[in-house]
């Protein structure tokens, strides 16, 4: 499922987790911790990949197209818990 947020938006989220919950998604979801930093804003390619989020220059940090929300909804799984 595609998903259009800000950049912000998306940081926020990130900012708002409880500490390790970068590695309990990596974890969950059978990936590398720096891809799911990446996911986030990150840009560590030598440990991590780019999957699935384009970003376009804007306002309140641009635009942001999530091609795959699995990360992003167990962000927001997680978020919920707390």
């Amino acid at each position: 499922m595609t998903r259009t947020i800000t950049f912000n938006e998306l940081r926020k989220i990130k900012d708002e987790l409880p500490d390790g919950s970068m590695h309990e998604i990596a974890k969950r979801l059978d990936m590398n911790v720096e891809t799911v930093r990446n996911y986030f804003g990150g840009s560590n390619y030598n440990k991590g990949e780019s999957i699935g989020i384009h970003i376009e220059q804007g306002p309140d940090g641009g635009i942001v197209t999530l091609d795959d929300t699995t990360i992003l909804d167990l962000a927001l799984e997680i978020k919920e818990k707390i």
